[in-house]
Formats: C-alpha cells, sequence, structure tokens
C-alpha cells in the first residue's frame, strides 16, 4: 500500500501548494484551511448563476441539472447524454411516498443549457411492490438497474429516453436485510457484473452494535454478506448464493470505477462506534475520528478485514477490532494477513460512490484521479458531523499521486447533519462530452459540472462553503432570519415533568445535543429530536417503544434499543455515552419535555 503518513500528508500539502493541514487525526475534527467564499457571492467569473449553492474548485461551474426527482442514488450517462437515475424509498427514508411513477428516472437536456427539460419516470412502482434501489450501469444496449432484490435489465429505446418494454431478471434472490441492504454494482467490459452486498451488521457482534457484545467467530455473516459477489451480465435467470462471492472483508462498498488500465477500485465505509461500544480502549474523540474510510484495489479472492480488523486513520494500519479480541489499535494479529487500502479518508465520511475521471472537459491534472462522493457522517457525536462533499484523489498507476482534495463543498447547509442537511451527495457519473453529474438523495437534486477556466491547470481545493450558507431551495429561511438563542428560549419555554426540575430540562438538552457529558443523542435523533433517517422525531406523541412516561424514557436509554422498529439506528444503552444515572435522568426529562408540545 502507499499511503500518506501525517508527516508526509502534511509536506505534500505544504509542496503542492494545494492547502494547509489545520487539523489532525484524533483531535475531534478533521479540518481543511481552504479559501472561503463570502456568504451570498455569485459564482466564479464566467458561470451563469450561483453554481446551484455549491462551492467548486477554481474553474468549475454547475448547474441545476434536476430537481425533486425523489431520493436519488447512483446514476449513468448514456452515449446521447441522457442521465439515469436510480431512486429509493423505505425506512431510509422515513418511508416517505415517493415521487409518482416508476422509480428509475430518464433525464435529457434538448436545449443546452445544462439543465434536463425532459424528465420521464419508469419501472416498477410501490403499487407493483417495487421499493427502488441504488444500483445501475448500462452495458451492452441495455440499461440495468437494481430493484428491490433483483437486478433488471432493459433495452435502450430507439426512440425517446425511457425503456418501455418489460424488464428481463438478470439475478434475484439479493439480501435484504440488515444495516445495509442497497445493492450498488459495476460492469465489465467482458461482462462481469459485480455486486456489492454490504454487511448486515457493523461489526458482526453477537448483539449488533451493543455495549461490550463479542463477535462471533467464524462470522458466518461473511458467507452471504459483508463483500462483492460475481455475475454474468450476459446471462439472466440468476440467483443469489454464497459460491458466486469475488471478495469478501468489506463492510460495505459502494463505489466502484475502472481506471485506464483496467484495475477496478471500491470505497468501503468503516464501521462504527468504537468508543460507544467500548469506553474503556477509545477516548469520544477516537470514536469520531477511527476507523478511516477506505479506497481499495478490488482483486479477486482478497480479503480486506472485515470486521476482524479496521484501518486506523492515525496509525495508517490494519489493526485488530476489539470484538475480537483488540486492544484498542495496538495489536495487529490476523490483520497482517488482510489486504490494506490503497487510500484512506477521515472516518465516518461515508463514501457512497466513486468516479475515475476518462473525459477530456477537465484539465489533464484530472485525468485518472478518483472522485468520491461523501454521503456525510451520523455518529461523530458529540464532535461536529463532517464529510457532506465530493473530494478527488489524485492517483498515478493505482495508488494516490498527493492527498485528496476537496472538490465540491456546500450540500450540507448550516446543518451538517443527517437529518438536517439540505442536500447529501450520494452519486457520480460522467456524459459523454466529460461533464460530472452529482445526486443528492435528500430533495433529488442532480448538478452537472463543468471546467471553464484554464485548461493546463493543476487540481486545486474548492473554496470552504460560507458559514451560515446553503444551497438554494424551495423553502428558505425567512428574511429575518433565526434567532442565535433561539435553542436557549426553547428550552426555558419546555415544560418539566413531574418529578423533574427545569435545571434537569436544561441539562438534559445540552447533554442530547452533545455539548456536555459527551452525549451521543443528536447523531440519530437530530439536533432539536427532530428525528433523522437513522432515528425516529421525539417530538411527537407516538412512541416505538414505552408509554412516552418519564420512567418509560428513561429505562429505554438505560437499557437501549437493540432491535429497532421502522428506524435502522441501534442505540447502545446511553447511546454509548458515559452518563451518570442523574445525566440519564435529565435527558430523559428533555426528551419528555420536546414530547409534550401542547403543554407549551
Amino acid at each position: 500500500m502507499q499511503s500518506f503518513t501525517l508527516q508526509s500528508f502534511r509536506a505534500a500539502l505544504a509542496a503542492t501548494s494545494l492547502l494547509t493541514a489545520a487539523g489532525l487525526p484524533g483531535t475531534g475534527s478533521f479540518s481543511l484551511t481552504r479559501p472561503a467564499v463570502a456568504a451570498g457571492a455569485n459564482g466564479p467569473e464566467g458561470c451563469p448563476g450561483d453554481n446551484g449553492g455549491l462551492t467548486l474548485a477554481p474553474g468549475f461551474c454547475a448547474t441545476v441539472f434536476a430537481d425533486n426527482i425523489g431520493h436519488a442514488r447512483h446514476l449513468v450517462v448514456a452515449r446521447n447524454g441522457v442521465v439515469y437515475v436510480n431512486t429509493w424509498s423505505g425506512r431510509y427514508y422515513h418511508n416517505e411516498p415517493p415521487p409518482p411513477g416508476g422509480f428509475l428516472v430518464a433525464l435529457q437536456d434538448t436545449k443546452g443549457d445544462g439543465r434536463a427539460d425532459m424528465v420521464v419516470r419508469f419501472g416498477e412502482t410501490p403499487e407493483t411492490g417495487g421499493a427502488g434501489g441504488t444500483g445501475i450501469g448500462i452495458y451492452n444496449g441495455g440499461l440495468f438497474a437494481e430493484i428491490n432484490d433483483r437486478i433488471v435489465r432493459y433495452a435502450l429505446p430507439a426512440t425517446g429516453i425511457a425503456p418501455s418494454g418489460k424488464p428481463e431478471i438478470i439475478v434475484s434472490d439479493l439480501p435484504l436485510s440488515g444495516d445495509h441492504p442497497m445493492h450498488p454494482f459495476i460492469i465489465s467490459e467482458k461482462g462481469d457484473l459485480l455486486v456489492d452486498l454490504g454487511s448486515a451488521t457493523n461489526a458482526c457482534q453477537i448483539a449488533n452494535r451493543m455495549t461490550h457484545s463479542p463477535g462471533h467467530m467464524p462470522c458466518t455473516e461473511l458467507e452471504t454478506r459483508g463483500g462483492i459477489w460475481r455475475y454474468d451480465a450476459n446471462k439472466t435467470g440468476q440467483h443469489f448464493s454464497p459460491k458466486e462471492r469475488f471478495a469478501t472483508g468489506l463492510r460495505n462498498g459502494e463505489g466502484f470505477a475502472y481506471d485506464f488500465s483496467g484495475r477496478l477500485f471500491a470505497t468501503q465505509h468503516g464501521r462504527d462506534q468504537l468508543s460507544e461500544n467500548w469506553p474503556e480502549l477509545y477516548q469520544p474523540e477516537q470514536g469520531a475520528n477511527e476507523p478511516a474510510e477506505e479506497l481499495v484495489a478490488l482483486e479477486r479472492g482478497s480479503d480486506y478485514g472485515w470486521p476482524e480488523c479496521y484501518f486506523d486513520y492515525t496509525q495508517q494500519k490494519l489493526v485488530l477490532a476489539p470484538e475480537y479480541r483488540g486492544d484498542g489499535g495496538k495489536i495487529i494479529g490476523i490483520c497482517a494477513q488482510k489486504q490494506a487500502p490503497v487510500a484512506s479518508f477521515p472516518a465516518h465520511w461515508a463514501p457512497n460512490d466513486l468516479l475515475i475521471y476518462k473525459g477530456e472537459q477537465f484539465p489533464v491534472a484530472y485525468r485518472g484521479s478518483a472522485f468520491i462522493a461523501f454521503h456525510g457522517s451520523w455518529n461523530r457525536a458529540p464532535f461536529p458531523q463532517e464529510g457532506y462533499d465530493v473530494v478527488v484523489q489524485p492517483l498515478a498507476d493505482g495508488h494516490p499521486s498527493g492527498p485528496f482534495v476537496p472538490f465540491a463543498d456546500g450540500f450540507s447547509g448550516p446543518d451538517k447533519t443527517p437529518g438536517g442537511a439540505m442536500y447529501r451527495p450520494t452519486g457520480l457519473a460522467a456524459g459523454p462530452d466529460g461533464a460530472l453529474y452529482i445526486a443528492d438523495d435528500v430533495r433529488g437534486r442532480i448538478w452537472r459540472v463543468v471546467f471553464q477556466g484554464d485548461a493546463t491547470a493543476k487540481i486545486e481545493a474548492a473554496p470552504a462553503a460560507p458559514s451560515g450558507s446553503k444551497p438554494a431551495a424551495s423553502s428558505e429561511l425567512p428574511p429575518e432570519g433565526i434567532h442565535p438563542e433561539a435553542g436557549a428560549q426553547e428550552v426555558a419555554a419546555l415544560p418539566t415533568p413531574a418529578g423533574a426540575t427545569p435545571q434537569e430540562v436544561a441539562l438534559g438538552a445540552h447533554i442530547f445535543r452533545g455539548e456536555v457529558a459527551g452525549g451521543t443523542c443528536a447523531g440519530c435523533h437530530g439536533t432539536n429530536g427532530e428525528g433523522s433517517p437513522l432515528g425516529p422525531s421525539l417530538r411527537s406523541a407516538k412512541w416505538l417503544w414505552g408509554d412516552g412516561s418519564l420512567a418509560s424514557i428513561t429505562q429505554i436509554i438505560d437499557t437501549g434499543v437493540s432491535n429497532p422498529k421502522q428506524y435502522r439506528g441501534v442505540m447502545p444503552p446511553k447511546g454509548g455515552a458515559e452518563l451518570s444515572q442523574s445525566d440519564v435522568k435529565a435527558v430523559a426529562a428533555y426528551v419528555w419535555a420536546i414530547s409534550h408540545p401542547a403543554s407549551h
């Protein structure tokens, strides 16, 4: 593996004058000093509008190609410029009803203004039992798409932009249970259909995501999950089975890409909850900053280490996981036999897609580089959430040739949390003209990015998104803004449950938001308890567990939730934080208070 240690990372940044490292892994926050853009500034010279609210590397411009198309996941562009998008539904998105029509979307710009004026939905619908999916690709005249437990093939249309015939089933019976039910895929020039089957659990624990639960020995989950499976894109009627496993030890590899030499790369989401599940081995800062997200060279028969190992971002090596007798990052053990990544990235950023740029529209410096869409973290609490951007990782001969650089930022807006982010990048594709398309799965926005600067330009960092700004949307903040002390005012106005005090409610609010005592509640339930894709809103009278009384809420916080209903976030006892009983009582009082709006 070629990697950048902390020292070489800083030296490379200084030598290339790209950007300066301002934060170090393990300090509770990873940050890069970048040029700032003033709030409200127009896009760069030559760019129309405001780049769809994004800040981009110098010389790049963006338009909003499409908007409000549903929870867009991956996308692909046909030779005629038609963009095809797969969208998803279900518990990842609060079970919200999708837009009318099929889960697949065809988009075309017939006017040449960078915006799709033709939008056609097709494929399965909720009425036909569909729930959408993530994976999508084009091969040999066919459009391949994931839908539920299947990957199907439509014939690309000779006229129009959307297929009209029924699809053929290429492979079915793919696993849908557990933490990672999506099935991203890539198809090689020969027709190898490589499908990611993400793990059903966080670390193959006996009790998933629960404090001090050891790992299964052996981890039989690896027989059907946590790896890449290979099928034949030219054959129909295939069925999932363990025997088609191509590579193992990948917890969740959502992005795939081939380089110019035919090398195959994939991203890997690192595991969660080191400090929450093993507080005696890891400090909260370590839980926020470990382990790394990964870019791996995907090879048949390789084992990338999950669940026994994780890649330590600070030490830049694979180490033994605590569920498998690891000691907090010192013991290597069996991990010496596993395949390390070719590049690593800050913890919990969630690399949801990968594109190795092969077009000619961008400067030569970008050709062969890896673009990675980071969906954004949820479990860095009590530290700030991070990611929510697109970076570019320069590559040469299959290895990093420099540090990764922020390429596009500003997706989340001012609230960089899973429940509050306005947009979250989740898909990448390049058009035949070299334009880059970026998909968002919150509001269903697609951006089209092109280069309008000096063709000899080097790779440069995008300016940091302006503080307090956000991409334009149909529902803006009121002109008068939001009072900076609105949160404090709200807490003061909250009711107090019998048996608690206003001071406990106020303390509970601070713990809930991670401001004191290392509270982690906001990571799943949102900064103010409004809910997120991981955990339900706590601001209603609807309770998935218990009866909503102070005693019931206290008990649930104490014991945790090992088998969540409707949502996917497992809650360890006390949220994995080392809360005292008085802390637990305070959090329970705050949760009770925000769930009783009628008493305000």
